[in-house]
């Protein structure tokens, strides 16, 4: 499968130089589409394929964080050569703790070649095809499944049984074994697993799962990571996925999310978490999806009992009711979470079969322009949001998703917070009530150092009558 040599960086660094052969997925390829897989990764997506690339090759070494990789294998390179018989991967300076008794690690190099096959087929097959009208709902939707699909996670065979979990990468030692926990009564009950492949809550209902996978004789189990090209250049894939797939963006990620998975697990996190919540209640409280069963558990240790309070709490405030309906909270109590996962999927079941709607994507799930389509959280987009009640709730929680991001990405990321440098704070439409609220829980996340902040938090935003 590989023919590596050793050498060195320039950073002493121990290196390999290799030949890799595919092991799935690019194995059977026309002349076509290996000529164009050759060019993408030679063209304009080099950089993007070899940071990639390296990222999955430092998966699980002693400093898997592929920003510092950059720093630590300056030398490494990655080329596509077109064969006849296929593809074959050339890396130069590679880390050597990707090889053992020189051969790759077969999840790394399975992961290698789920990089190269997602960034060109995006490239190829998504971008610049034509194939798809990606200003539309529908395009985008079928985009989605084309990916998925290419990336063989689906099994049209199986029944419902593929759990989500999201939270926090960075995540105290507490809260990480308890996601373990929970993936171990998961696993139990024969539920899969799909996570966002990172560390932390990414990693541990996945650690988590396999020991009961093994208990249970179950083979063949997925441990899905979804991803995109901005995460995993900052973020390595945890060890245990074997179903790596690498979306465009954050919002076609995203929307892979809750059209693979049966149901979804939300553990402690930070602003990025606080997000993905107010996402999926977006979803579902739209109209065309009230009647939709779709089971969503948040949950923790009960160290964590006061970060799930306060979600809760600014959800009643902001979305009411209807919000709150749609999710329940299980503190410190990995079986019953699991117990209530499974029977929700249960619903999840009869509801595909009486709709005559696929176990494997789920078609039914109604996704409106808001969500589906990327969001820059300029001064102008900003102030354009509307955040008062006066309003459809799925919108309000459309819109209350974007002003989080925007606020988080003024105080906490460099280009948000020079454009607050450069004009100011952002001016927000909004109930007043609403705004104090999202301001108490930004400051809930800091005091509980779930938020990086530089000095005193100082709200990057105002609140216009």
């Amino acid at each position: 499968m590989s023919n590596p040599k050793m050498s060195e960086t320039t950073s002493n660094l121990s290196t390999v130089n290799a030949r890799i052969s595919p092991r799935g997925g690019l194995d059977i390829l026309s002349r076509d589409e290996i000529a164009r897989l050759r060019d993408a990764s030679a063209g304009g997506m080099h950089e993007l394929l070899r940071r990639c690339a390296l990222a999955v090759l430092t998966t699980g070494s002693d400093s898997d964080d592929p920003r510092a990789a950059q720093l630590r294998y300056p030398d490494f390179d990655i080329q596509v050569l077109q064969q006849d018989r296929g593809i074959k991967i050339v890396l130069h300076a590679a880390p050597a703790s990707a090889f053992v008794d020189g051969d790759i690690i077969r999840g790394i190099a399975e992961n290698l070649f789920a990089v190269v096959r997602d960034i060109a087929y995006n490239a190829n097959e998504i971008s610049s095809s034509g194939k798809f009208d990606l200003g539309t709902g529908a395009g985008i939707t079928s985009a989605v499944f084309e990916m998925l699909r290419n990336a063989r996670v689906m099994r049209s065979y199986q029944d419902p049984n593929l759990v989500v979990c999201w939270g926090g990468h960075s995540i105290g030692r507490d809260e990480y074994d308890y996601t373990k926990k929970v993936g171990y009564e998961l696993g139990l009950r024969g539920l899969d697993i799909c996570t966002g492949c990172g560390p932390g809550a990414m990693k541990g209902p996945m650690k988590g799962a396999t020991i009961a996978h093994a208990k249970q004789r179950q083979g063949r189990a997925r441990y899905i990571g979804i991803t995109e090209p901005g995460i995993i250049a900052a973020e390595s894939p945890n060890p245990i996925v074997n179903h790596l797939v690498i979306m465009p963006d954050i919002e076609k990620r995203l929307e892979a999310f809750v059209r693979l998975g049966h149901g979804i697990i939300v553990f402690p996190g930070g602003v990025g978490t606080a997000e993905e919540i107010l996402y999926l209640l977006g979803l579902l409280l739209h109209p065309d999806n009230a009647d939709l069963p779709f089971p969503l558990v948040l949950t923790g240790p009960k160290q964590s009992a006061a970060y799930f309070e306060q979600i809760d709490q600014f959800l009643r405030l902001s979305l009411g009711e209807a919000a709150t309906s749609r999710y329940r909270i299980i503190v410190d109590d990995a079986a019953e979470v699991a117990r209530a996962m499974r029977q929700g999927i249960k619903q999840v079941r009869e509801d595909r079969l009486s709709g005559q709607d696929a176990f494997f994507f789920n078609w039914s799930l109604k996704l409106s322009d808001e969500f589906q389509r990327p969001f820059l959280p300029t001064h102008a987009a900003m102030s354009g949001l509307n955040l008062r009640r006066d309003q459809p709730v799925h919108l309000l929680a459309a819109d209350l998703r974007r002003a989080f991001s925007g606020i988080v990405a003024g105080n906490v990321k460099e280009e948000g917070m020079r454009e607050i440098e450069r004009h100011g704070p952002f001016e927000i439409h909004g109930d007043p009530e609403i705004m104090k609220a999202l301001d108490a829980l930004l400051r809930a996340f800091v005091d509980q150092r779930r938020m990086k902040i530089a000095g005193e938090y100082r709200p990057c935003y105002r609140v216009l009558a």
